[in-house]
């Protein structure tokens, strides 16, 4: 029986956990029952899983309880073997529910594991249910008609963000130790800057979508919510790699990142911006946070400059590759919230969609070709705090929709491009609501990125316990 003390290892990071199930100072069943005590005390009130599997966590939990008990040398185990966790709605368990947010397909059971699923039950993590996702995937805050919305566990009133603010808001919360969520256009750090975690959109091509496809041109990738930089690297590193037939390949690392991020940087030019076109600059407290990790990347040795970032000409293809993946979705219109359904009217012909693609590709060149000078750029993650839950709720489609991209505005660019971000908590605001920024770096960079994450982490001692949920009451 755990103490109370004991208890707070819910909110230790997961490499922590991990090292504890092999030193026989918890078990895996321990751990998964604790979380599941906390997902039904807390989970009518944060809405972070659509769907928990409970029984086929507890027997997993049970069956690797005695696999550590018959292993002598409990150190060649995986590095997160027996640590709870958790898979966004738009991704496939095999037996378990997926509705991608639709309420009126509640009942859909995958037949199939995706790709990264299979990896992350090999590695030996236990997968504790379905987190929720906005509708499709296709919004910032989790508000899925038929389900009750996502929100922010530093304060209930505010989203966690979206669409991976189910994946957020359990992390966050102490109701799993990390998370899978996915990124096409900031959907996993865009939570973690409202929920105060790390997120790690990795490189085009680094984490396979298999066995389905891209339908998106690439601008969408499955990555990591976590409560530290190392915690990320380990799940990263079980999720990544190539599987036959991907559109999209990068060769593996030579160093794993969760070993890369201990290495010594060399020297880097670093660029940032407190301001992105056509919005403007961002809030004071976004700026502060900018202004706040350049000045201790600076004191660290590296080079900082700062420059003009403009996505203006991104905005029109986006919207019309971001709408397809809507129109494309297969889930009849009628099934579709209203502004679903207006943004799946946005795609427009087969002609359009190939020149939006067209012109973000040109977008992405010219971008791109700014990491000929510079290391890593440092941007705000969004342009300002963190929303109300349903704030944009009683605004037209395109109201809402000039209100998200005003928003989001930082995130986007990078989903285009191809190249790896991580979202790091710095502070907070006045409502005491997590803030952050993001680190961008060249295609293929995770290893730099996160390692630069790391050791910003390590200087800005960010506390990640929401004080509104501390504790299982």
């Amino acid at each position: 029986m755990l103490s109370d003390q004991d208890k707070d290892i819910v909110f230790a990071p997961a490499l922590t956990q991990a090292q504890l199930i092999r030193d026989r100072q918890i078990s895996p069943l321990e751990l998964v029952e604790l979380y599941l005590t906390r997902i039904e005390t807390y989970n009518p009130q944060l809405g972070c899983f659509f769907h928990v599997a409970a029984e086929s966590a507890i027997a997993d939990a049970q069956q690797k309880t005695e696999q550590i008990a018959k292993t002598k040398e409990t150190k060649t185990l995986p590095p997160l073997f027996g640590v709870p966790t958790a898979i966004k709605d738009l991704n496939a368990v095999a037996g378990m529910p997926i509705n991608y947010g639709v309420s009126t397909i509640k009942e859909q059971i995958a037949d199939y594991d995706d790709g990264l699923v299979s990896k992350i039950k090999a590695a030996g993590l236990i997968i504790l249910g379905k987190t929720a996702t906005s509708q499709l995937g296709s919004l910032p805050y989790t508000e899925s008609p038929g389900f009750i919305p996502t929100r922010n566990p530093w304060n209930l009133d505010y989203t966690a963000g979206g669409s991976s603010g189910g994946a957020a808001s359990a992390v966050a919360a102490g109701l799993c130790a990390l998370a899978q969520g996915n990124d096409g256009g900031g959907s996993i750090r865009g939570p973690a800057f409202c929920c105060g975690l790390v997120g790690i959109k990795p490189s085009r091509g680094r984490i396979s979508y298999a066995p389905v496809g891209d339908f998106q041109n690439g601008i969408a990738t499955n990555g990591v919510l976590a409560r530290n930089v190392r915690d990320g690297a380990a799940l990263l590193d079980i999720m990544s790699g190539y599987i036959t037939g991907d559109p999209y390949w990068l060769t593996q690392p030579e160093i794993p990142f969760l070993s890369a991020i201990e290495q010594t940087l060399p020297q880097l030019s670093v660029g940032f911006a407190t301001a992105v076109l056509p919005e403007g600059e961002a809030h004071p407290i976004c700026q502060e946070s900018i202004t706040q990790t350049v000045n201790i990347i600076e004191a660290m040795g590296h080079r900082i400059t700062e420059i003009s970032f403009d996505v203006t000409s991104l905005i029109e293809p986006f919207k019309i590759i971001w709408s397809a993946g809507v129109a494309s979705s297969g889930v009849p219109l009628e099934a579709l919230s209203r502004i679903n359904r207006w943004i799946a009217g946005l795609s427009g012909s087969a002609g359009d969609y190939l020149r939006a693609v067209q012109q973000m590709q040109i977008f992405s060149r010219q971008i791109v070709s700014l990491f000929d000078n510079y290391d890593v750029l440092v941007l705000p993650t969004y342009m300002h705090p963190t929303i109300k839950v349903g704030e944009f709720a009683d605004f037209t489609p395109e109201e809402t929709l000039t209100k998200i991209i005003s928003w989001i505005l930082p995130c986007p660019c990078w989903n285009a491009t191809g190249q790896p971000a991580i979202a790091i908590p710095t502070g907070f605001d006045d409502n005491g609501l997590p803030v952050g920024v993001q680190l961008i770096g060249k295609p293929a960079s995770e290893s730099l990125i996160l390692t630069l994450a790391s050791k910003l982490e390590a200087a800005i001692n960010f506390t990640s316990v929401p004080t509104s949920l501390l504790r299982l009451v």
